[in-house]
């Protein structure tokens, strides 16, 4: 249980983003005096709450009015607060954006499950509870996983799905996931982000440092760190995942909904090939492979990211 903890609060980012509090400035200094209009965004929405058949399900929600709202599912150890900013701004621009902890995790209510189906089953039921009507998502890691069996449990529900340094079941690499985190002990927080997220380039480490930074902006509201008790269902529920199963690339061939698959070529601890075996068995699907990139290849490319992201999401 120790090893899962240190897993999920030093940020381990083979399927996350965690970090510390830092001081942040406003972004408002070019109000005009006198006017009082807050511009919400990552740094000050405020965190609210939905009964979720019996469990509170906390969630941020800000962004554009109009169009088909944008949900993201965060990797493991992941909240609300684990998000890069520059991301989750740059897509609120265009879209309605919702992030959640879904059951059990950070500020939600409940027990997290220990299986990636029953993850997906508590995001449709929050999704459905929201009355947001059809949805698109987008998956980190292991959100990505709960993604995919989200579309494929209730796919009216979805319009198009985003998959960010994920993998199909039996992910090539994700087995070796206890070994990886194994071999981060000691590491500072930073440092941990660092190895996981991005590569030993100078120029990959530096927007790595610059993202780490985002990510502790919000220092107000924060969610609490994972239990124990969720942090092992979730690793649980990934070694699961991580589990090789031939029929895997056959199952996502009923994915026939857009995809836009976006990797790092040097990602740590989900191979690349994963997203090449996914590209090459959806119908719909279309590959942003970033050179020079880990785990974290949205973060550290996010100029290009948001760009084809929001083309992607276009109608």
């Amino acid at each position: 249980m120790k090893t899962i903890r240190k897993f999920t609060i030093a940020g381990a980012l083979c399927l996350s983003l965690f970090s510390a509090v830092s001081i942040s400035c406003s972004d408002d200094n070019d109000l005009p005096i006198g006017q009082e209009t807050t511009i919400v965004n990552h740094k000050n929405a405020k965190t609210s709450f939905i009964n979720v058949k019996g469990t509170d399900f906390a969630y941020r929600s800000w962004g554009k009015d109009g169009g088909i709202p944008l949900v993201l599912l965060p990797g493991t150890g992941g909240s609300m607060d684990d998000w890069d900013p520059v991301v989750t701004d740059g897509l609120a621009k265009e879209y309605k954006l919702i992030i959640f902890d879904n059951k059990g995790v950070a500020s939600s209510k409940g027990a997290t499950p220990n299986t990636i189906q029953a993850m997906a089953n508590d995001a449709i039921d929050f999704i459905k509870a929201m009355n947001l009507g059809k949805v698109n998502i987008m998956g980190f890691s292991m959100g990505g996983f709960v993604a995919q069996r989200i579309v494929l449990t209730d796919p009216e529900l979805i319009n198009k799905i985003i998959l960010a340094d994920s993998g199909p079941k039996g992910a090539i690499g994700l087995s070796n996931l206890p070994n990886i985190i194994a071999g981060s002990a000691g590491l500072s927080p930073e440092d941990s982000y660092l190895k996981f997220g991005f590569t030993d380039s100078q120029s990959s480490i530096a927007s790595g440092k610059s993202s780490y930074a985002r990510v502790h902006q919000r220092i107000i509201d924060r969610d609490p760190v994972l239990s124990d008790a969720s942090s092992s269902a979730q690793f649980t529920a990934v070694l699961t995942w991580a589990q090789p199963d031939p029929g895997a690339l056959d199952e996502i061939k009923a994915i026939k909904k857009p995809v836009l698959i976006v990797h790092g070529d040097q990602d740590l601890p989900i191979s690349i090939q994963n997203a090449y075996n996914m590209k090459q068995n959806l119908e719909n699907a279309m590959l942003l492979e970033f050179s020079d990139s880990g785990h974290a290849a949205f973060y550290q490319n996010y100029e290009t990211f948001l760009t084809k992201a929001i083309a992607f999401l276009a109608p």
